[in-house]
């Protein structure tokens, strides 16, 4: 029996140095490993406890990193343990195979927005035509699937994504703020779909995942067990399921409490695969 682990990685596993945390005095911090550099400069981490046992699910179970990062940014982390078979980027829009693009599944998706939604031109037309110079930092295009804005989130309108939203509702798209960035997501676009063919590929019998954002929630309501931290989009909104459990760490400390629980449950079931594997030889003998 395989079980498939579905995470998302920025504010859920790995956390950038403004979003660690720490609250608590210097002296007690944990240790902390760095697994993404961007221009030369140190940007993620996760703590040392939480790298040995995510380098430990991943040899254990069907590990899938589950991100809306582009398949270049995703590329830049360097988690611990082998490198998962499988990954997700572009919040389903690519299927990484061994580390390259899935051109069909890619495909796939392409034909799946061109049905059913407002075409990206529109949407960025309308993010250009709105947003403020005075709080927008960037504009920015990912895979040519969707569209994000990196704001001055101090100097943000409080209704801006809230009117965004509402814009972008009829039209077949999904509005999430995490951290300093604003997307803009054609609702067919889910990690859940993606996370589907994995598990139909690998003939997985459970799937567990863990998130943070809105952009989440699918993947999340998809799993037979799912695990989300005690910060973020989620969190504001007090947002739960049947199968989600919450866990009262916020920051890096949120991370290594999700893996510690992914880690665990996959343990459980594994063991009991195996106990029922040997009853059924020792009956077989029998």
């Amino acid at each position: 029996m395989s079980v498939l682990v579905a995470s998302d990685l920025d504010r859920t596993l790995i956390y950038s140095a403004a979003a660690l945390g720490l609250e608590m005095p210097d002296a007690e911090a944990p240790r902390l490993l760095c697994v993404e550099t961007y221009e030369g400069k140190p940007l993620s981490y996760l703590t040392e406890t939480a790298a040995g046992l995510l380098a430990e699910l991943v040899r254990t179970s069907v590990f899938v990193p589950t991100t809306t990062r582009t398949v270049e940014q995703y590329r830049r982390i360097r988690l611990p343990g082998p490198a998962p078979r499988f990954a997700i980027c572009a919040n389903g829009g690519q299927l990484l195979v061994d580390g390259e693009p899935d051109a069909d599944w890619h495909q796939r998706v392409r034909s799946a927005l061109d049905d059913g939604c407002a075409p990206l031109e529109e949407v960025r037309a309308h993010l250009s035509a709105t947003a403020d110079p005075a709080w927008l930092l960037k504009e920015r295009v990912a895979e040519e699937l969707f569209a994000y804005l990196v704001v001055r989130r101090e100097l943000l309108p409080e209704e801006y994504v809230k009117e965004l939203t509402q814009w972008a509702d009829p039209r077949g798209w999904t509005v999430s703020l995490q951290g300093r960035k604003i997307y803009a997501v054609p609702k067919p676009l889910t990690k859940s779909a993606a996370v589907a063919e994995i598990k139909s590929r690998t003939g997985a019998d459970e799937v567990l995942a863990a998130g943070d954002s809105l952009l989440d929630t699918d993947l999340l309501l998809a799993a037979d067990r799912a695990w989300r931290p005690g910060h973020g989009e989620l969190a504001d909104i007090g947002w739960s399921a049947p199968q989600l459990t919450v866990v009262e760490e916020k920051g890096v400390a949120a991370g290594e409490a999700i893996v510690r629980a992914l880690g665990e449950r996959s343990s459980v079931t594994w063991a009991r695969a195996r106990s029922r594997i040997v009853r059924a030889v020792s009956r077989g003998r029998d």
